[in-house]
């Protein structure tokens, strides 16, 4: 069972505030009631352990803060090739051994992978400049 709470934006697409589910694999919806998901807002999948891999639809371009928090069985994320911005701290403490970043993201965050112990590699972007991209702030 996985089920989403929407929250209607002023650019006219949705976010999504909230998460409920017990499924292994999130496969993010990419519109709601016809209208394009935008968004996934701070703490969305927080603390939900059971989690063991997530798929973020190609029409998210921001990601909040703390949205993987605590998701200690998170082994593998498929990102939006549209993400352009991570709010923070988005992947802190979750168990993520790889990731690769899409190459429209503007940069990374302060403390976007806190903690995350098992965090072995960051793949960026094609043609990216890792210095450029990481900005010298990020701390894993």
């Amino acid at each position: 069972m996985q089920k989403f709470l929407f929250n209607p934006i002023e650019d006219h697409t949705y976010s999504i505030v909230g998460y409920e589910g017990d499924e292994l694999n999130a496969l993010i919806p990419d519109n709601y009631g016809g209208t394009k998901v935008t968004v996934i807002c701070d703490k969305v999948f927080t603390g939900h352990s059971e989690i063991a891999s997530v798929t973020v639809p190609d029409t998210v371009t921001d990601m909040g803060e703390f949205v993987f928090e605590s998701c200690y069985n998170l082994k593998y994320i498929k990102l939006s090739s549209e993400l352009r911005y991570l709010w923070g701290y988005t992947f802190c403490r979750c168990g993520i051994e790889e990731i690769i970043l899409p190459d429209k993201l503007k940069s990374i965050p302060p403390f976007a992978f806190k903690e995350c112990k098992n965090l072995k590699r960051v793949v960026c972007g094609r043609g990216r400049n890792e210095e450029n991209l990481f900005m010298g702030v990020c701390r894993l």
